[in-house]
């Protein structure tokens, strides 16, 4: 037995009226949506609610499965005691996700919990499904800032799940959507806020699940979005499934967006394996990408390769272009995977004979030896995006120099701390936000003075 149905819901804590005290009827779609969608959910009569929430345990690289036999959670934090929940939880089906995830090396499991208590993602669903349906347990499963295709891919093995251990199953995916929608909203307001609740509610309403990995990490971090990944979980789960989506309502009146679909199970359909579609053109990208590079790029590249590869440093070539053994110039090497920076080193100033040894020594360290990141593993090389910024000669800002963000880098210095921002990077809109976050790196607190100078870089993509 497949999945039988899926339901995408927020977790408003003012929906309900302990908390909301008469501002929950601002909202009041959202709540007959509610309760339209948990009654779709109970006409299943499920067994196993798999039930994806972001404010569950989350880890940068690895998905927590709630473990043990029970749990609850009540909303103190709200203000509201007297709301609790209570949840049993379906311990075969997780012993059995967490032994398949085990068999294939995929990081997902029980291990490192250290809030057992429901979370509000999991309360407002749950209560809401109380009210209709109580003949259930739960497989409560947090998110992770692992990719989206992995993401997919977990939906994928709760589906072989279901199908082994011939479970009524339906898949509750809880999360709001951007908390960026008003300039006086609790969260700000944001341009893409209101874009990004467009594309996911048409997304979420034709069941065109393939929209969804067209969202760039930068724009859902500008739009800050909640519930992305729960929804990328549930597409998974409903790989070659035919399905009949409805949204149900979408309202967003204290800033945050709140949209409530449903997804029927109408048999198979091959056609609807988003996350090969996504992968094949994901590397059709790199390939074509990988035939553009210039020379530094595919450099930076080989040098890292290799590295990764054998543990060793890649023997310096004697007949690179000239373009790499002309000039003398710092040179910054960045790796990105699936739009995240994954590691970057360089020089303020050349330290090398030339731009060649530069890319070498950089690259190498940019992929083993930045210290915000784990070294590269060999299977993660298929998904590196490199670039390689040849940086000009500092020089001091005196006055009457307009400095430009997305044109000027800076450079901070107080006694031996030194902080580099490279220009135009995603988010970083002026001068201030430059040199509050060289400061911060180079550990120069906010306040104190700099000397200040600026440079300009060539990138090579």
């Amino acid at each position: 037995m497949s999945i039988l149905a899926a339901v995408a819901v927020p977790h408003p804590p003012v929906i309900f009226e302990e908390v909301g005290h008469g501002r929950e009827q601002e909202i009041i779609k959202t709540i007959n949506a509610y309760r339209e969608a948990m009654k779709f959910v109970a006409s299943f009569e499920p067994e196993t609610i798999i039930l994806t929430t972001p404010h569950s345990e989350l880890y940068a690289d690895y998905f927590h499965i709630a473990g043990g036999a029970e749990a609850e959670g009540d909303f103190t934090q709200f203000g509201a005691p007297q709301v609790k929940i209570h949840a049993y939880y379906d311990q075969e089906f997780v012993s059995e996700l967490e032994a398949m995830c085990k068999r294939i090396n995929f990081p997902c499991g029980t291990l490192g919990e250290r809030n057992p208590a429901l979370d509000h993602g999991s309360i407002i669903p749950l209560r809401y499904l109380n009210e209709v349906w109580p003949k259930y347990k739960v497989v409560r499963i947090g998110l992770s800032g692992l990719s989206l295709t992995q993401h997919y891919q977990l939906g994928q093995l709760i589906k072989d799940v279901v199908n082994k251990l011939n479970r009524k199953v339906v898949f509750v995916a809880s999360g709001d959507l951007s908390h960026r929608l008003l300039a006086d909203g609790p969260y700000g307001f944001a341009k893409e806020g209101p874009e990004f609740d467009a594309k996911i509610t048409k997304a979420l309403g034709s069941g065109d699940f393939g929209d969804l990995f067209t969202f760039k990490p930068e724009f859902c971090e500008a739009a800050g979005e909640c519930g992305h990944r729960s929804f990328i979980i549930m597409a998974g789960a409903l790989d070659n499934t035919a399905v009949e989506s409805k949204l149900l309502s979408y309202e967003g009146p204290f800033g945050v967006g709140y949209g409530v679909a449903t997804f029927k199970v109408n048999g198979v359909d091959n056609t609807r394996n988003f996350g090969t579609q996504y992968i094949t053109k994901f590397q059709q990208e790199m390939a074509a990408r990988r035939a553009e590079e210039d020379d530094l790029v595919s450099f930076a590249r080989k040098c890292v390769e290799h590295y990764v590869n054998t543990g060793l440093p890649l023997e310096f070539p004697s007949d690179l272009p000239e373009s790499l053994t002309s000039e003398k110039a710092g040179v910054f090497v960045s790796l990105k995977k699936n739009g995240q920076l994954r590691g970057c080193i360089g020089t303020f100033e050349p330290v090398t004979e030339n731009i060649g040894r530069e890319i070498w020594r950089n690259a190498i360290s940019a992929c083993s030896q930045d210290p915000r990141f784990k070294p590269v593993r060999p299977d993660e090389l298929n998904d590196i995006v490199y670039s390689v910024d040849v940086l000009t000669s500092p020089k001091p800002v005196t006055p009457g120099v307009i400095l430009h963000p997305k044109v000027d880098g800076i450079i901070v210095q107080n006694g031996n701390r030194r902080g580099l921002l490279l220009p135009d990077l995603d988010g970083v809109d002026t001068t201030e936000q430059q040199i509050e976050i060289a400061k911060k790196k180079a550990g120069i607190g906010l306040y104190e003075p700099v000397d200040l100078f600026y440079f300009q870089v060539k990138r090579h993509f």
